[in-house]
């Protein structure tokens, strides 16, 4: 495994969960540590995405007139709802409440989506730019989406050899406490 790769490439290699049995134990936690700090930057960028994906939703329905409230009259509402659509319920991990560290390379999908601002000249956008941008957020957290599923898989492995090496007695929990 090389720096030079993204974190997601490096924990989709099959090399990665490769002989877990066989792995160090200081490895084994640096990989899994890898997995979790990956997993807390595409669940933001998720909460990003969902959060920019309601408020279309919503012009593009209020457009329609299917509703009768201004964008600013239904924003608590909107963002209340996307922030209780991304729970880490499936995950049992809790959900960090500060920014994690981010890449700023600009050149990914999720760069480039994110940093539009779309959001500022929305009376300006028409319909069809509205449902364009909207198809564009939503194919960006469908891949945030599978790139999480995957960290999550190699995650869960990872963790489970870990279980596994202190129910065995392989590994000894109260180094962790002397580190």
């Amino acid at each position: 495994m090389t720096d030079r790769r993204r974190r997601i490439d490096i924990i989709a290699d099959d090399d990665f969960v490769q002989a877990v049995a066989d792995l160090p134990l200081d490895q084994l936690r640096e990989r899994r540590l890898l997995c979790d700090g990956l997993d807390t930057e595409l669940s933001y960028y998720r909460r990003l995405l969902h959060g920019r994906m309601d408020l279309l939703a919503f012009e593009l329905r209020r457009r329609a007139g299917e509703e009768t409230r201004s964008l600013i009259e239904a924003l608590p509402e909107i963002l209340a709802g996307s922030e209780s659509r991304d729970t880490a319920s499936w995950t049992g991990r809790a959900i960090p409440v500060s920014i994690p560290d981010l890449p700023d390379d600009g050149k990914r999908a999720i760069d480039r989506v994110l940093g539009d601002d779309f959001l500022a000249h929305l009376p300006d956008l028409d319909s069809e730019e509205l449902e364009r941008i909207q198809t564009l957020l939503t194919d960006v957290e469908s891949e945030i989406s599978d790139q999480r599923r995957i960290v999550y898989d190699r995650y869960e492995l990872l963790q489970g050899e870990l279980t596994r090496r202190y129910r065995d007695g392989l590994a000894d929990i109260d180094e962790l406490l002397r580190s």
